[in-house]
């Protein structure tokens, strides 16, 4: 089959690969129709990933159709199906308190073992999520939502709270929308005009520019002076981390989308006088698959308007090297394989 490898940073090739076995028993073999390109396959093409073994097929943004199935397994063949792509364990402390997200064995398909950018790939069928007619273009999407679709159900925020997403990047985008559709209100901020004028223009969001004036006055203009009830931070960014503890409100909850490598460090007594909330955000569930999926199939997330750059698996070591460094107009590229 073919497929397109990371042989080392900056080095991104199209070969020949042996394809997939049988798979095993409750396991299948998917023939691959579309993946989405992520931030985290840009970064293992930079050599920027912290944890990556090369060489390496990326890809965990997946839809695709059951080719054959193991014993056990009661997909139908050609059943369309959405990817899960975090492979648990099943056995540890977060598994058995159903949260196979923050499995302590934890396997991403495209980072910890070889991914989707191929045309064949076995994965275990409990992380096979049959589109219910949902497009299979369509259905590549549902993963990097789901993200922010789960931030959104772990800050537990109601319906009208004054809600700041910092970052406009996808996941950030993805967080600002399942926000939206639960309720609150949504302001983005971010560095990138071009990013805030997509956001506020394309998608209607209130947009804080934090390219003209810093963040924390931002905030007190848009809450006079009491913070936002919830922030997600989606940036990536360390310094961004740490400034985001002052931009919520007493009462209120910081979620963490994005991960950065340093230690955070914050205002105790800050943290302590406005009782904040804090919490990790990580992967997602099939629950939020199936909202996701479900928001898209009743015309809840403009998918128009995200994916706005195309490739075909032979012209992605081509395409994905340029928009690394490419972003101008870039919200979400997909692959389009089968």
């Amino acid at each position: 089959m073919k497929a397109v490898i990371c042989r080392s940073p900056g080095e991104l090739v199209l070969e020949d690969r042996a394809a997939p076995g049988t798979p095993p028993p409750g396991w299948a073999r998917v023939a691959v129709s579309h993946v989405g390109i992520c931030g985290t396959d840009y970064h293992i093409f930079e050599g920027k990933h912290p944890f990556l073994a090369y060489p390496r097929i990326m890809g965990h943004e997946v839809s695709g159709a059951v080719a054959e199935r193991g014993d056990g397994v009661d997909l139908a063949i050609g059943e369309p199906v959405i990817i899960n792509p975090y492979l648990a364990c099943g056995k540890c402390i977060a598994c058995r308190h159903g949260k196979p997200n923050c499995c302590m064995k934890i396997e991403v398909l495209g980072v910890h073992r070889d991914g989707a950018m191929c045309e064949e790939i076995l994965v275990p069928a409990q992380n096979l999520y049959p589109t219910n007619g949902l497009s299979l273009a369509d259905a590549a999407a549902v993963e990097f939502l789901a993200i922010g679709a789960h931030a959104v159900r772990r800050s537990q925020g109601a319906p009208g709270a004054r809600t700041l997403v910092i970052g406009a990047g996808p996941i950030g985008l993805g967080a600002a929308i399942f926000a939206r559709i639960a309720g609150l209100d949504v302001s983005l901020l971010d560095m990138s005009t071009e990013r805030l004028a997509f956001a506020d223009k394309e998608l209607g969001f209130a947009a804080l520019d934090g390219s003209k004036t810093s963040a924390a006055d931002l905030v007190r203009q848009a809450t006079d002076g009491e913070g936002f009830d919830v922030v997600f931070d989606a940036t990536g960014n360390t310094a961004s981390v740490q400034s985001a503890f002052a931009h919520v409100a007493h009462g209120g909850t910081l979620v963490l989308v994005s991960v950065v490598k340093d230690d955070i460090a914050f205002s105790d007594p800050e943290f302590h006088k406005r009782e904040m909330t804090l919490v990790g955000s990580r992967n997602a569930l099939k629950a939020d698959f199936d909202h996701v999926a479900a928001s898209i199939r009743n015309g809840g997330v403009p998918l128009g308007k995200l994916v706005t750059h195309r490739t075909t698996l032979a012209g992605t070591p081509r395409d994905l090297a340029r928009w690394a460094h490419e972003k101008s107009g870039l919200i979400k590229a997909v692959i389009e394989i089968g």
